[in-house]
């Protein structure tokens, strides 16, 4: 019997673990800098988090289930939902605002495998809640480009919008709920001619000729601060789009504040859900081909969608796998040390419980430390630490114990020195 993996997941082995802890490590520090603390949510959640915040058709993309009382669950397929459950749960009635939190963990998706898409991935995201606009919303950015930076990824772009123009003009032509849902998403997919068709094909989405050509217009305006006058032109007419527009220069003014460079106003980002209300980014790596895209997040209103009070919310999830193929394109790579810092030998059958004695001292002491378990010949003993690149080895002999002492080598200068027992601790200390 043979027995592999799921389709759509992977399996990480001792090199890429590394790779992927030093990662996360680098990006909690960044995160914790900006004063964010970390949390956890479940695995799994009731299915109906994900389908009020999404609709029923979600569920074709999810790995839902009934457990042995009946209950709807799923595991989760992303992390601002059960966030936004959490805040309502232990947060909404007893925490100062702003709350500053960052997540870590993996999600679940049932969709087709294929390069840069798993149905098993990493978000490392945050949520800011109850901080002012637009500047939490700078400050949120800020620290996006910051995480990025700080992993060595230095062409990535971010691409920002402010939903309120666009909603503003729906308000205006009084554009139904579901009809803006369904325009949303054909722009958020990015597909110019899929959006022509929908506007105006044979059967349109929106049958009203002015508002379609703003559309078309607008979601062709793509590049620095000075598009914003042709912005202004083109909604000049149109009072519920004004405010949004100001907010949206106000943002860009802070982010410059926030020493924030790489960033794009690209009026055709609309990350197509609901509960997005006002600005919006997205973050591309164009050496990543079809699978740029590294981050998303804006402005949202979940909380009250899910029966909370109304309250500003702000953040992003940064796909951590495609962070992963990113730092592989892009960052410097570098040589990882050891796994060790000092690795135990004994070359002979009677010093070997000393040698177990040594290590465990040096263990205690926060050492990461490794003895030969298997007997090997002192020949193969060299080759292992050779291999594994180790800076010390600690070789025990008969004749050296005799003397309580050990045999310390440096392994990257050949040199070595006698050191009693007792002192084998502060020697690695100075060392």
């Amino acid at each position: 019997m043979e027995f592999t993996r799921p389709r759509g997941t992977r399996d990480f082995l001792f090199e890429e673990m590394r790779e992927r802890k030093q990662a996360e490590s680098t990006l909690r520090t960044v995160f914790e800098s900006y004063g964010y603390q970390e949390i956890q949510t479940p695995l799994f959640e009731e299915l109906k988090l994900f389908t009020t915040k999404s609709g029923e058709e979600i569920v074709n993309q999810l790995y839902n289930f009934k457990d042995k009382s009946d209950r709807e669950l799923t595991l989760r397929p992303e992390i601002t939902a059960p966030v936004a459950r959490l805040y309502l749960n232990e947060l909404e009635k007893t925490s100062t605002k702003p709350i500053k939190l960052y997540y870590y963990g993996s999600c679940f998706r049932y969709e087709r495998p294929q390069k840069g898409r798993f149905r098993q991935f990493w978000q490392f995201g945050c949520e800011l809640i109850g901080a002012k606009t637009p500047q939490g919303e700078a400050e949120v950015i800020a620290l996006c480009c910051d995480a990025i930076k700080s992993l060595g990824i230095t062409t990535a772009d971010v691409n920002l919008n402010h939903l309120g123009i666009i909603r503003g003009l729906f308000k205006h032509f009084d554009i139904s709920v579901e009809t803006q849902r369904e325009i949303m998403v054909v722009i958020d997919k990015g597909d110019k001619d899929l959006l022509i068709e929908s506007l105006s094909g044979d059967e349109p989405v929106i049958n009203n000729e002015e508002l379609n050509q703003i559309l078309l217009k607008l979601i062709d305006l793509v590049g620095d601060k000075s598009i914003i006058p042709e912005v202004e032109e083109l909604i000049s007419p149109y009072e519920e789009s004004k405010a949004a527009l100001e907010e949206f220069k106000e943002l860009i003014s802070l982010l410059d504040a926030f020493k924030v460079e790489n960033y794009t106003l690209n009026l055709g980002v609309a990350r197509g859900l609901d509960y997005y209300t006002g600005i919006v980014f997205e973050i591309y790596v164009p050496e990543l081909g079809a699978q740029k895209q590294i981050c998303g997040g804006g402005s949202y209103s979940l909380v009250k969608l899910f029966g909370g009070q109304e309250v500003e919310s702000t953040g992003f999830a940064l796909g951590f796998d495609r962070l992963m193929n990113a730092i592989e394109e892009l960052a410097d790579k570098e040589e990882l040390p050891s796994h060790l810092d000092v690795y135990v030998a004994p070359i002979s059958n009677d010093v070997r419980l000393k040698a177990f004695e040594i290590t465990q001292i040096l263990r205690k002491n926060g050492f990461k430390a490794d003895v030969d378990l298997n007997g090997k010949k002192f020949k193969k003993l060299m080759n292992y630490a050779d291999k594994i690149k180790v800076e010390k080895m600690i070789i025990i002999g008969a004749n050296d114990l005799k003397s309580d002492k050990v045999t310390i080598k440096n392994m990257i200068n050949g040199e070595q020195e006698l050191v009693g027992i007792n002192n084998i601790v502060d020697y690695l200390k100075e060392e």
